[in-house]
């Protein structure tokens, strides 16, 4: 039998959430009368999230799980769901309840309107520090102007999608994964609903400065060449500005004789240009290890068990 809805749920350490937030998918995907499959994929959980996904699955048959070996990340986690769903229309929500699932009933009417994709935008983001929200803002605008595709702002990966978008993305190989990119550069008619983000229902994020640092990365990199585009003109502009020093080195030394024996401005200018061809280095560097990353075409991920 064919499935209408697929919704999606990557797990990390969030067994204070599952039942909650099972309880409250189920009322809304009842309320839309639609043949269902929620797809819980644990990725690498160290607490008793696996334990309790197992026991809803025993008394539910919609619900279909994935165990990583380890943890993968987030988005390698939604990636494997999408992999493995069977539904006309998909829905990706995180477990820790600040994305609303009551929400999806919206989401799934715009969806019979004509649209492929409906993601839900935010208006405030509750319970989180000024510097997630600031940085966050700011990201997002910085990343929609660099690139050459419109990336929604102030959106995550919640959002429901049709079936030609999940193929478009499995035809998608790249290690590093920035979804909401992806979605964005498939194309096809693309809407949003609005709503307010609320705070997590119980526990601490998964996702640390580091981890939003990389993900920020793998968006820049996987969408923009701007940063190697910087590098070129940054070290054209320091060129130009070593060539009139060299000339006014040049004057001081041979017409003016004013040439007075010192190590500091020479040490300046040696750190300085060290400095700049590190950054551009280091930008290079960034883009060539993703390249290697997906010359070596490692699995994605690695499944311990599931129920699919």
């Amino acid at each position: 039998m064919s499935i209408a809805l697929s919704v999606i749920i990557p797990i990390y350490n969030e067994e204070d959430s599952i039942e909650k937030l099972y309880e409250r998918l189920k009322h809304v995907v009842s309320g839309l009368d639609v043949s269902h499959e929620l797809i819980f994929v644990n990725d690498g959980s160290h607490d008793r999230s696996m334990e309790l996904i197992r026991k809803l699955s025993g008394r539910d048959s919609s619900v279909r799980y994935i165990d990583f070996s380890r943890n993968f990340g987030h988005q390698i986690a939604v990636t494997a769901g999408l992999d493995h769903c069977s539904g006309e229309a998909v829905v990706i929500i995180d477990a820790d309840l600040q994305d609303p699932p009551e929400l999806i009933g919206e989401m799934y009417a715009r969806m019979q309107e004509g649209y492929q994709v409906v993601y839900a935008r935010r208006r405030q983001r509750r319970g989180e520090g000024v510097l997630k929200r600031w940085t966050a803002r700011y990201f997002y605008r910085l990343l929609a102007k660099i690139t050459s595709i419109e990336i929604p702002v102030d959106t995550g990966d919640f959002r429901i999608m049709d079936r030609r978008i999940v193929e478009v993305l499995r035809k998608m190989p790249e290690q590093e994964k920035y979804l909401r990119g992806q979605i964005a550069w498939a194309g096809y008619r693309q809407t949003f609903v609005e709503y307010d983000r609320d705070g997590r229902h119980a526990g601490r994020t998964g996702y640390t400065l580091r981890k939003m640092y990389r993900l920020a990365l793998d968006g820049i990199t996987s969408f923009s060449t701007a940063p190697l585009k910087f590098a070129t003109a940054l070290g054209f502009i320091v060129s130009m500005a070593a060539f009139f020093a060299s000339l006014y080195v040049l004057y001081v030394k041979f017409i003016s004789h004013n040439a007075v024996p010192g190590w500091a401005s020479l040490m300046l200018v040696v750190l300085f240009l060290g400095g700049v061809q590190l950054i551009c280095i280091g930008i290079i560097g960034e883009y060539i290890s993703r390249m290697s990353a997906n010359v070596r075409s490692r699995p994605l991920y690695v499944v311990r068990d599931l129920n699919l």
